[in-house]
């Protein structure tokens, strides 16, 4: 594996985790739980994974499209400014809810709807589309 696979690999598990923990946020805001069930770790789990995959998220897409050399770095420079902001302001919201003793349906769907964890899914749903043509143009090794 190259160093760019190794990269892309990287960033890739990133957003996997993100949208993962996104997918199970809303089935869980839609049961109605309290937050003292079962439920409770697997939900804390999904949100550790996502907080750890936004820990650094707009380096490892710089690395990444970097490394693919196709468009200039000035180019798409502002967007890591942006694509930082709103990890970090995600980040802080995912961090308030991992900080509860319990973590219900409704303090999930109120994660859900924040605009800073839609804001970033906006970027991740982003960096999709601008990755997919470069990941698909990709020799295989």
């Amino acid at each position: 594996m190259t160093d760019t696979e190794e990269e892309r690999s990287a960033l890739l598990k990133r957003t996997d985790a993100i949208e993962e923990a996104y997918e199970f946020m809303l089935a869980y805001a839609a049961q109605g739980r309290a937050g003292g069930d079962s439920g409770a770790n697997e939900i804390r789990d999904f949100l550790q994974a996502a907080d750890n995959a936004l820990d650094g998220l707009a380096k490892e897409f710089d690395d990444d499209f970097t490394g693919r050399g196709t468009i200039a770095r000035e180019t798409y420079a502002p967007f890591l400014e942006v694509l930082e902001h709103d990890a970090r302001r995600a980040r802080a919201n995912v961090q308030l809810v991992l900080a509860q003793p319990t973590i219900s349906s409704q303090l999930i769907d109120s994660l859900n709807a924040s605009i800073h964890l839609r804001a970033l899914l906006t970027d991740m749903f982003l960096i999709d589309e601008v990755m997919r043509p470069l990941v698909d143009d990709t020799p295989e090794t």
